[in-house]
């Protein structure tokens, strides 16, 4: 239980969003790295001839990285919209289910 200043709970929620702050940097990070090989092999030539990027091959980075992550907030916000949905339909099972299990408790 908590103290009258919030202690164990505090504590435990500022864990949780340590958590959850890490795992995003992790997916981040993952993505990038993702995006990164992804483009590069598409649009750098594995022999390079030039130091420096080339336009070609700025503007196919530059369209790359805006599709890709473009494709990331599309899925971002369809599993959003599906893991509310699933939210929804186990509330309404839970609810379902203690409609059904109420009258059988109180009848011993």
């Amino acid at each position: 239980m908590s103290g009258p200043t919030g202690g164990p709970s505090l504590q435990l929620d500022a864990s949780k969003m340590q958590l959850v702050a890490d795992l995003e940097i992790e997916m981040m990070s993952d993505m990038y790295n993702r995006m990164t090989r992804a483009c590069h092999k598409k649009c750098i030539p594995p022999k390079y001839r030039d130091s420096e990027l080339n336009k070609g091959e700025s503007v196919c980075i530059d369209r790359c990285v805006a599709k890709y992550l473009d494709v990331h907030e599309k899925i971002g916000k369809k599993l959003t919209t599906l893991s509310m949905q699933d939210d929804d339909m186990m509330k309404k099972l839970q609810q379902q289910q203690d409609l059904t299990a109420g009258p059988q408790a109180v009848n011993p």
